[in-house]
């Protein structure tokens, strides 16, 4: 079976009082292995979405270092001549990180 690829794991998500995505809580991938927990706020999330990077909704496995329990990629939609943040193939009007614990 062959491995999954992607760049990170989106562990939370915090909103901003209009509702859009303010940052996440994610772990990235660093060579062969990931990060401790990282604070990326919007913009440098859809910048890195823009740039071809994946990242997918789940959490790291207790005790089992870079081995994680993930589902669905986080992905852009274009709204309105905006971005929208969203999780799987949900069409959504706002940013919509469904499933991800929000802080």
């Amino acid at each position: 079976m062959a491995k999954q690829k992607f760049d990170g794991i989106v562990e939370a998500v915090h909103y901003a009082a209009d509702g859009r995505v303010e940052w996440v809580r994610a772990y990235e991938r660093r060579g062969a292995t990931f990060s401790d927990r990282v604070l990326i706020p919007r913009q440098e999330l859809v910048n890195k979405l823009k740039e071809g990077k994946r990242y997918l909704i789940g959490r790291r496995k207790q005790y089992l270092a870079s081995t994680f329990d993930f589902s669905q990629p986080v992905h852009l939609l274009p709204r309105d001549g905006q971005e929208v943040l969203v999780v799987g193939e949900i069409q959504a009007e706002r940013d919509c990180l469904e499933g991800v614990p929000i802080i």
